[in-house]
């Protein structure tokens, strides 16, 4: 069963986020969490599973959805972000922050509506999968992932924003999750190869700057399978560069 989204909504106006909430209702999300200030929400944003979108009122009396944006970001890069104004003036600063979407006063449930269709599009675009984190579901796409190590009895998943996911879950049924862009390098170690910055005969050297061991039985193989890996990335690449020149 996949996860329900955690949606989060900033608005110290009470009226707008009624509307929200009732907007939200109607397509059956019901789950959403209400905040009137900032502090409250970015509180609430860093306990897990992180927020999966957040409705955002660009005018606040302590401050900016701006500025919250930010501070979320930093929490969270994954956090699609929505923001509500009465007008388009900060349109340009929403979308620098790489908005989903951007609703103007008075929200109507076609206009959430639209933002959970692209957001849905947007997480399609994407592959995931669900891990147990603490009990709870949570959704991490395969390209945030760095890395996959079993660590004594539980998993630890290693992301391109610096955090590490602890999972009690077997890594061989995480393994059977992840595609073809993952690469076993060791027992119990798993490293995707978009993330590897080198590898040598002994070691894989990963972006987050770890090096890890490279099994030694099997080391041609994966040197191999990684030689293929840049193979195929540079066929697409150059294939790409021919489109762009027709």
């Amino acid at each position: 069963m996949a996860p329900e989204l955690r949606i989060a909504v900033l608005d110290d106006d009470l009226e707008e986020l009624e509307r929200v909430r009732q907007a939200l209702n109607s397509l059956n999300e019901t789950g959403a969490e209400y905040f009137t200030d900032a502090p409250a929400l970015l509180a609430a944003a860093k306990r897990a599973p992180f927020f999966d979108l957040a409705f955002l009122d660009v005018y606040l009396q302590d401050g900016t959805g701006i500025e919250a944006a930010k501070s979320l970001r930093e929490i969270d890069p994954e956090t699609d972000l929505v923001f509500i104004t009465a007008s388009r003036e900060h349109a340009v600063d929403a979308f620098s922050l790489g908005a989903l979407h951007y609703l103007v006063k008075p929200v109507t449930a076609a206009g959430v509506a639209e933002t959970l269709r692209r957001r849905e599009a947007h997480a399609a675009a994407r592959r995931s999968i669900t891990l147990v984190v603490n009990r709870q579901l949570h959704r991490v796409y395969l390209d945030s992932i760095v890395s996959v190590q079993s660590i004594r009895h539980l998993v630890e998943v290693r992301l391109t924003d610096g955090r590490c996911l602890r999972v009690w879950q077997p890594i061989s049924e995480i393994e059977r999750l992840l595609d073809a862009d993952f690469l076993k390098i060791n027992r119990g170690v798993i490293v995707n190869m978009n993330e590897i910055t080198s590898m040598d005969l002994e070691t894989c050297s990963l972006s987050d700057g770890s090096v890890l061991p490279v099994k030694q039985t099997d080391r041609a193989l994966i040197r191999k399978q990684y030689s293929d890996f840049l193979f195929h990335e540079l066929h697409l690449m150059t294939a790409s560069k021919r489109g762009d020149r027709k």
